[in-house]
């Protein structure tokens, strides 16, 4: 017997529901990675069941891309189709200027870089994901050489920043890309996303930061209200 979903999960779903309703005939689609984003697997692998036709998908992490094929979703990548029509993907935290937080599903390199390649990037999030002020809730997730682990954890704390290696099973988490990932907790939250983003890029060993900026077309928030999409 499936035990009954939680209501955060029922509006990870309902999230997922609106944007796969977004896909058109035609398009390339990017899918991004974790619990919400699941759901809009789900619901894209419904809907070309029900006879939707894309040219394919393009997964940002090797676990997006084994559900996504193993429900019969037509899969590409980004040397076939270098520009998507869109890329659907949750965040960690969403700020009221649209900023956001990602990856602790692990995947940010890839999830940048399928936003990036989008003509539209929506995020699709319950209604937890939204806060004031990023940084308070999430680290900051920084994808990183592992060779340079201790000089780069050195300079980032420089900037006020607690750091833990994110660990699996007692063993540094190791990304799709065999990259580490340092957490990264600002007590007093993220003043300054912009600048904080380009202090970290100016690390050398430092891959990629998990603050997207400036990159979002749309946000869908599932919560008890229904679905809300910002800007309207």
């Amino acid at each position: 017997m499936t035990a009954p979903m939680s209501p955060q999960d029922t509006w990870k779903q309902r999230a997922g529901s609106a944007a796969a309703d977004l896909i058109e005939e035609g398009m390339v689609v990017g899918l991004g990675t974790g619990s919400t984003a699941a759901y809009l697997v789900r619901a894209l692998a419904q809907r070309i069941q029900q006879g939707l036709q894309i040219k394919g998908a393009v997964a940002s992490s090797l676990a997006t891309y084994e559900m996504a094929n193993n429900l019969n979703i037509p899969m590409t990548d980004l040397d076939d189709y270098p520009e998507l029509d869109i890329y659907i993907d949750g965040a960690d935290e969403i700020d009221p200027q649209l900023r956001l937080i990602k990856g602790a599903g692990g995947a940010l390199l890839r999830e940048k870089i399928l936003a990036s390649a989008a003509r539209r990037f929506v995020v699709i999030a319950d209604s937890s994901k939204k806060v004031t002020q990023l940084g308070h809730r999430y680290p900051l997730p920084v994808e990183i050489i592992p060779l340079a682990k201790t000089p780069i954890a050195l300079q980032i704390s420089r900037l006020g920043a607690q750091i833990q290696i994110r660990h699996n099973n007692n063993i540094p988490f190791i990304t799709d890309n065999h990259n580490y990932i340092l957490d990264c907790t600002f007590p007093q939250g993220i003043g300054d996303p912009a600048q904080l983003d380009a202090q970290l890029h100016n690390i050398v060993g430092v891959v990629e930061t998990g603050l997207f900026i400036h990159m979002v077309s749309q946000v869908i928030i599932g919560g008890p209200e229904g679905v809300q999409v910002f800007p309207q």
